[in-house]
């Protein structure tokens, strides 16, 4: 069921990517750029943002590289395109920091970084950007969570809370955004072979690409959906677990995800 209006076309579409520079921001970058929306990269690797930049037109991408941590840059970053394109159309945050950790080894200043860029990063995007939604009564903010939101997994000590937060946030953002015609997509995707995702040193149940995830996401922004899961034959059992009883779900997650 579509719980935001539906998208034509991305042709000429605004579109500003913070975590532009590798795995799924920069997959959804190509993607979109290939569709013909205009699309600006942001993200620290300066070098990554002008290898995707040199692919495409010139008047077809800005390259405006913003640490997500920083309030001020990303505020500096807005306002640039703003003078540039005059504004955007849709949001896509997906830079965020993933640290397999477990209790025993529980580092709280990793986990506070974490926290800063994949909660406190995505509500300075949404803070600086949902003043002019507002105002023109159009546009979206896409957030890329994750499926380790859904519920407690093994390596996911502050990973997982982090995400968690989000899906509520967008949840809670959906709920006061729909009456002003701004759409919202929660993005949750499992496995995806990234850096990231390269440090785990367990199988991962149902690997995707990046490009893959980037369809998946294009696929339901394009059909108006506010849950973008995928992929579904994990997703799916992943929300699943999350109506179990805990000595059940328990169970399940020792006896399929092999950690």
């Amino acid at each position: 069921m579509a719980l935001n209006q539906r998208v034509i076309s991305f042709y000429n579409k605004r579109v500003w990517i913070i975590g532009a520079s590798s795995g799924i921001g920069e997959a959804c970058a190509q993607a979109f750029l290939s569709h013909g929306a205009k699309v600006a990269l942001s993200a620290r690797r300066m070098d990554k943002l002008k290898a995707i930049q040199d692919k495409w037109p010139a008047d077809q991408t800005l390259c405006l590289p913003a640490n997500a941590q920083s309030n001020d840059e990303l505020t500096s970053t807005y306002q640039s395109i703003k003078q540039a394109w005059g504004g955007i159309d849709l949001l896509l945050y997906v830079s965020g920091i993933y640290e397999p950790m477990r209790a025993d080894n529980f580092y709280l200043a990793k986990a506070t970084d974490i926290i800063n860029t994949n909660i406190i990063g995505a509500m300075s995007a949404c803070s600086i950007t949902l003043p002019d939604f507002i105002q023109q009564q159009s546009g979206g903010i896409a957030i890329v969570s994750s499926v380790a939101g859904y519920s407690g997994l093994p390596q996911s000590l502050a990973y997982g809370p982090s995400k968690a937060a989000m899906i509520n946030f967008c949840e809670t953002l959906y709920y006061d955004l729909k009456p002003k015609n701004v759409a919202v997509y929660m993005i949750n995707p499992g496995f995806v072979a990234t850096e990231a995702t390269a440090k785990n040193d367990f199988e991962m149940p149902a690997l995707i690409t990046s490009k893959e995830a980037a369809e998946e996401i294009l696929d339901g922004i394009q059909a108006g959906k506010f849950d973008i899961h995928f992929p579904k034959r994990f997703s799916f059992f992943l929300k699943f677990l999350r109506l179990l009883p805990y000595p059940v779900y328990f169970f399940l997650i020792k006896k399929f995800i092999k950690i």
